[in-house]
């Protein structure tokens, strides 16, 4: 007989975490299939200094361990397994991992959403020691320091003209000869006198220095056979995300990127909720996560209140 719950909570990071302590609060006994990958992006952070309620900073591995210890603490369980394969054609709703099938009324999808990255192998290794994906969150450290940001788009509008409030300079190291970004955004980026332009080059390498953190970039111009080296002390890569989405493709409405389309929370299949990264391609904030997974477990809770309502009069 397979496993029973109320609600499932698919995904370990803030919004999941958090939609866990709201569930668990509200007696619903949720069940957190976190993943292999429990945490999500936090875990790759030093140190936050955004998130309310901590003044002088704090490990994001130490918020992440905080969160799930407060959701065990109200009564949410925990599977550490990866999910497989999800049906959400009928209700219950079955989500398979790689030990068990699990029923459910309900779920809240938190799945998130990773970084593309440059593909070098000194990214992992500097990822939260100079290199960074998100300016909203690290930018601060890098007072008066020198800087690059990697991409074309947006986003990399975005970071660098983010980082000039904190940086000494930004620069936009991009690998064609013009931006893809919009123009509107690529003028603010040309008005901005501390950002400056480097077309036609791509990142060969991140240097670290003695201390363990970046202190130089090797920059390979096309059309020319070496690349040089220049300092910098800080990498922010903006070259897009990719939502964690792909189980729920053919089975939930998905945007043009691959995030999960939402109305709040609610997906286009009553009972089933998504918060977080994996449905929220602008913001990508600890808390602004967190809060989309308060959003999801009090809509799940209401949904469960108007399918007991029913079964009750269906059964009277």
């Amino acid at each position: 007989m397979n496993e029973k719950r109320k609600v499932v909570i698919i995904g370990g990071g803030p919004a999941g975490l958090t939609a866990a302590v709201y569930a668990a609060r509200a007696q619903l006994e949720p069940l957190v299939i976190e993943g292999f990958a429990a945490g999500g992006q936090l875990t790759t952070t030093t140190e936050v200094e955004n998130f309310p309620g901590f003044p002088e900073g704090v490990d994001g591995n130490k918020l992440v361990a905080d969160m799930r210890e407060q959701a065990v603490k109200f009564g949410a369980e925990f599977l550490t397994e990866d999910v497989t394969s999800v049906g959400l054609g009928s209700r219950p709703f079955t989500i398979v991992t790689e030990s068990k099938t699990v029923e459910a009324d309900s779920i809240i999808i938190s799945t998130g959403a990773r970084a593309r990255m440059l593909g070098l192998p000194a990214e992992a290794k500097l990822t939260g020691r100079g290199v960074s994906v998100c300016a909203t969150c690290d930018g601060y450290f890098y007072r008066d320091k020198d800087v690059i940001v990697v991409g074309g788009g947006d986003a990399a509008m975005e970071e660098a003209n983010a980082l000039s409030g904190f940086a000494k300079s930004v620069k936009i190291v991009h690998r064609r000869d013009k931006f893809r970004a919009s123009p509107i955004m690529v003028a603010r980026a040309e008005a901005n006198e501390k950002i400056e332009f480097i077309f036609d080059t791509v990142v060969e390498d991140i240097l670290a220095g003695d201390d363990g953190t970046v202190r130089a970039v090797k920059l390979k111009k096309s059309g020319c056979e070496k690349a040089e080296e220049m300092k910098v002390d800080g990498v922010f890569i903006a070259i897009g995300h990719t939502p964690n989405s792909a189980l729920f493709a053919g089975k939930l409405d998905l945007t043009g990127s691959g995030y999960i389309k939402t109305e709040q929370t609610r997906t286009s299949v009553p009972g089933v909720f998504a918060c977080g990264d994996v449905q929220d391609s602008r913001y990508r904030q600890a808390i602004t996560a967190a809060g989309t997974g308060c959003q999801a477990a009090l809509e799940a809770q209401w949904y469960l209140d108007t399918l007991d309502q029913f079964e009750e009069k269906a059964a009277s």
